[in-house]
């Protein structure tokens, strides 16, 4: 079993073929940087009107129940 796996590992000799893996691992890596920040940062947003939204229907059925 172990040589099975063997055959999917390639460790080059000329460590210079790690430069393309190590510059596309670092533009995806900050690419997934951004996209956490921004769903975080929309996340907040969406509370915010979802708090709006429901202090409207608590308002809004306080004055049901008084009229």
């Amino acid at each position: 079993m172990d040589w099975i796996l063997a055959l999917f590992l390639y460790f080059p000799e000329d460590k210079r073929e790690y430069i393309p893996a190590a510059i596309s691992f670092s533009i995806f890596f900050i690419a997934c940087v951004f996209t956490f920040l921004w769903i975080v940062r929309y996340s907040k947003k969406e509370e915010e009107k979802a708090k709006h939204l429901e202090e409207q229907v608590k308002k809004w059925q306080g004055e049901d129940k008084k009229g």
